[in-house]
């Protein structure tokens, strides 16, 4: 299995192929910070409704975990990963959980060794040629470009394609429906996270019909 390569799920889960990638679910990864675990399953429910089953959420506050546990008991549909994921314990934790992948800002080698053992797949955070360069050499081809805007955006990306082009990424921070198609036309970029789609007013104000519309904009950027 390569390092996103989506396993299999329970039985009534359709929306990951078997074997196949989580760049290649939908165009754009939904970037999720939850603070009320009642609302994880109106808002997977709602994300997977305009067409983006690959949902991340990080574990920036006390719901995360329990959140990837509801949203993965109660939406089949929907492929929960855990981002932010910085050490060998967000690993055990989120896998157990029921995160069937994992994100992370950065990488050491105890964090990426607790990655490759999980036996979900995994995108290593990079944000300089080196990373990327370590990462190949370790076997792991598909990675997260973070912070994205910061780092270099597009540009950056593109002039890595010419002398890395077996890299791969997923390019998270900043992004907006606006910028995100000039990173999905790179050759080496294969979906993009960002969080418009989830703005904090309607999360708030639990208004799921909203979100399902920011998000069916979002998967609309694949065609």
């Amino acid at each position: 299995m390569t390092s996103s390569a989506v396993p299999p799920a329970a039985p009534s889960a359709a929306s990951a192929p078997s074997g196949g990638s989580v760049l290649d679910l939908a165009p754009v990864v939904p970037v999720v910070v939850l603070h009320d675990v009642a609302d994880a399953v109106p808002l997977a429910r709602a994300l997977v409704a305009g067409g983006l089953p690959a949902i991340e959420v990080t574990l920036r506050t006390p719901a995360a975990l329990a959140s990837i546990r509801a949203m993965a008991a109660e939406v089949p549909d929907a492929v929960v990963g855990a981002g932010t994921v910085i050490s060998p314990e967000h690993v055990r934790d989120t896998v157990d959980a029921g995160a069937r992948f994992l994100v992370s800002p950065g990488w050491t080698d105890a964090l990426l060794e607790a990655m490759k053992a999980s036996g979900v797949p995994f995108l290593p955070g990079v944000s300089t040629t080196s990373e990327v360069v370590a990462l190949l050499e370790r076997g792991v081809h598909e990675m997260k470009f973070f912070p994205a805007e910061a780092a270099g955006g597009t540009a950056y990306l593109k002039a890595l394609s010419a002398p890395l082009p077996q890299a791969r990424f997923c390019p998270t921070g900043g992004i907006s429906l606006a910028s995100a198609p000039s990173y999905l036309a790179l050759p080496n970029v294969g979906c993009v996270g960002g969080s418009w789609m989830v703005p904090g007013d309607a999360v708030a104000a639990k208004d799921w019909d909203r979100v399902a519309r920011l998000a069916a904009e979002a998967s609309a950027l694949a065609g």
